[in-house]
C-alpha cells in the first residue's frame, strides 16, 4: 500500500501537467486502500510549500475510498462464513416462540388491572362508579337484568327495536330537566293520548327555548335546531313520537328556520313562545271545540252512543251534548292492558250521564240497540284508514255489520301523508311485561309464579290497529265533515296554512 508520505517524497519538484495529475488520481482511486492517515510527528512535512502544490486530496475522494474499503470487507466476510440453512432458521424461530410462551412475565412487566399494556393509561372500566343522588336508582346492566323466556315473533321482529328508557341514567348533558321528566311520564303512561302528549311536548319546548343561550360565533336558527334535536332523541328513546307530535315538531323547526339571524336573542325567544301558544290554541284547542260542536249536533235524544277506550275529543263532544240538555246513553268499551276507557266512564258518570262500561269481549252484545259509534283517532292515513288504539277496528267492524254509522273525530294535526295497508308494517310495540296476568306481580321477575319464565311463551303487545276506510261513515274535522277519501285534501290544507 502506498502511503501519502511516499507520494510526497517521490513527487517531482517541478510543476506537473494536468494530465499527469489526472492519471495519478485515477490510479489512487482504483487501488483499494484505507483512508490516508497523517502521523502527528510529520507536521513539518506538510508545512513544506512544495508538498502543498504537489498533492491535494478532497473530502469527496476520502469518502469514496472509505466506501470502497467497507464494501471489500463485507464481501470478504461473506465468503469466509457460509449462509445458515433453512432448517436451522426455522428451529431458531420456534425456540424463541416457546421461550416467550413458557417464561412468565416479571411483575414489573405486567401492567396493573384496568391499565393499558403499552400506553399505561387507565381504561374506562377502572374508573370509580358515579355516585347516585338520593332516591335515584341504578340503571340495570346486562349481568343483573332478569332473563325472561319471552321470545320475539318473526313476522313482527322489525317492530321490537330498542327497549324503552325507564330511567334518566345515561341521558345527555344537553337534555333539559323538563324533558327528562316528560319522557319518563310518557313512557309510564302518566301522560297518555295523542293530544296530551303533543301539548305537553310543545309546552316543555317553551321552557327549553327560554333557558337556551346562543353560543358565541353561532346563529340562533341553526344552533337551536340542533339543541332541540337532542331533546327529541331523548323523547324517542322513552316512547315513539305520535303523528301529532311529529307534525308539531316539523312546524316548530320550520318556524325557527324563518327567524332572521340578526334578530336579538330575547326577541327571537319571545316570538317563538308566542308562536307555540298560537299553534296550541288554533290547531288543538279551538279545533277541538269546533269538532265537539259539530259532532254534538248529530246526537239526538234517546241515542245510545258507543265509544272505545278514551279519546279527549270524544269526551269533549259527549260533555257538550250533555250541556245542551240532550238525553242519551253512553256505552264505553274497553280492553287491557291500559284500560283507558275506565277513566272516561268515571269522568262521564261524574257529569251526570248514563254510562255503561263493558269489556271488548262482550262487544257482540254491546252493539245491539246502539245508534251511533264515536271513535277517536291517533292518526288518519292518506288512504282514508284510521290508525287508533288496538281494538278500534274490531268495534268498527261489529258496528258496520249491523249498519250502525261509525263517526271519527279527528283534528287535522293528526293527518299524515303516509299510506298504510295493515297494522303490521307500521305500529308501536309496547313492552311484553305489560301483559301481566291477574294475580301475578310483574315487578318480581324472580317469583316462581312469574308467567314470563315460560320458555315457550311469545309476547305480542301492539298498541294500535288499522281500520279500513269502508268501515268509516264520516270523519269530522275543524274543516267540516267529509268522507275518508277526502283526507288528503284536508292534509294539504292544514300543511299549507
Amino acid at each position: 500500500m502506498v502511503s501519502i508520505l511516499d507520494d510526497i517524497e517521490g513527487a517531482p519538484k517541478g510543476p506537473t501537467t494536468n494530465g499527469q495529475e489526472r492519471e495519478s488520481r485515477a490510479t489512487d482511486t482504483q487501488t483499494p486502500s484505507k483512508a490516508p492517515t497523517i502521523p502527528s510527528g510529520n507536521n513539518d512535512i506538510l508545512a513544506k510549500p512544495g508538498a502543498q502544490k504537489d498533492e491535494k486530496i478532497s473530502g469527496a475522494e476520502l469518502k469514496k475510498r472509505a466506501k470502497a474499503e467497507k464494501a471489500a470487507k463485507r464481501a470478504q466476510s461473506k465468503q469466509e462464513q457460509p449462509p445458515p440453512s433453512k432448517d436451522a432458521t426455522k428451529n431458531a424461530k420456534s425456540e424463541n416462540r416457546t421461550q416467550r410462551d413458557t417464561i412468565p412475565p416479571s411483575p414489573q412487566q405486567v401492567p396493573p388491572k384496568g391499565q393499558h399494556s403499552k400506553t399505561g393509561s387507565a381504561s374506562a372500566t377502572s374508573q370509580k362508579p358515579l355516585q347516585l343522588r338520593p332516591g335515584q336508582q341504578q340503571a340495570p346492566t346486562a349481568e343483573h337484568e332478569p332473563k325472561t323466556g319471552i321470545q320475539k315473533l318473526a313476522f313482527v321482529s322489525h317492530l321490537y327495536g330498542i327497549p324503552r328508557r325507564t330511567s334518566i341514567a345515561g341521558a345527555g348533558k344537553d337534555v333539559h330537566p323538563s324533558i327528562l321528566a316528560l319522557g319518563l311520564q310518557m313512557g309510564s303512561y302518566v301522560i297518555c293520548g295523542s293530544n296530551a302528549r303533543c301539548v305537553s311536548t310543545l309546552l316543555v319546548f317553551k321552557r327549553v327555548i327560554d333557558a337556551y343561550t346562543t353560543p358565541p360565533n353561532n346563529s340562533l336558527p341553526r344552533d337551536l335546531t340542533l339543541h332541540l334535536s337532542a331533546q327529541i332523541d331523548y323523547l324517542k328513546s322513552c316512547r315513539p313520537l305520535s303523528t301529532s307530535m311529529g307534525n308539531a315538531i316539523r312546524w316548530l323547526k320550520l318556524t325557527i328556520s324563518t327567524i332572521d339571524p340578526d334578530t336579538p336573542e330575547h326577541q327571537a325567544k319571545t316570538k317563538l313562545s308566542s308562536a307555540i301558544d298560537n299553534f296550541i290554541r288554533e290547531r288543538i284547542t279551538v279545533a277541538g271545540q269546533v269538532i265537539a260542536g259539530s259532532a254534538s249536533s248529530r246526537i239526538q235524544d234517546g241515542d245510545i252512543i258507543i265509544t272505545f277506550a278514551k279519546s279527549s275529543i270524544v269526551e269533549q263532544t259527549l260533555a257538550e251534548a250533555h250541556r245542551q240538555g240532550k238525553s242519551f246513553q253512553v256505552r264505553v268499551v274497553d280492553s287491557d292492558p291500559l284500560s283507558e276507557g275506565r277513566n272516561l266512564a268515571i269522568a262521564l258518570a261524574n257529569l251526570g250521564l248514563r254510562v255503561q262500561y263493558a269489556s271488548i269481549h262482550t262487544l257482540s252484545h254491546i252493539v245491539q240497540g246502539a245508534t251511533k259509534v264515536f271513535l277517536g283517532a291517533h292518526a288518519m292515513m292518506s288512504n282514508g284508514r284510521l290508525y287508533s288504539r288496538l281494538g278500534t277496528a274490531l268495534v268498527a267492524m261489529a258496528a258496520k255489520d249491523i249498519d250502525i254509522p261509525v263517526i271519527v273525530l279527528c283534528e287535522s294535526i293528526k293527518f299524515t301523508d303516509k299510506v298504510s295497508l295493515d297494522s303490521i308494517a307500521t305500529n308501536e310495540m309496547a313492552p311484553s311485561h305489560e301483559l301481566g296476568f291477574h294475580g301475578t306481580d310483574v315487578n318480581k321477575p324472580g317469583d316462581e309464579d312469574d308467567w314470563r319464565s315460560a320458555s315457550n311463551l311469545m309476547g305480542l303487545n301492539l298498541m294500535y290497529d288499522l281500520t279500513p276506510a269502508e268501515y268509516i261513515h264520516m270523519v269530522i274535522t275543524e274543516y267540516g265533515s267529509l268522507p275518508p277519501s277526502s283526507v288528503p285534501v284536508v292534509q294539504r290544507l292544514s300543511t299549507n296554512t
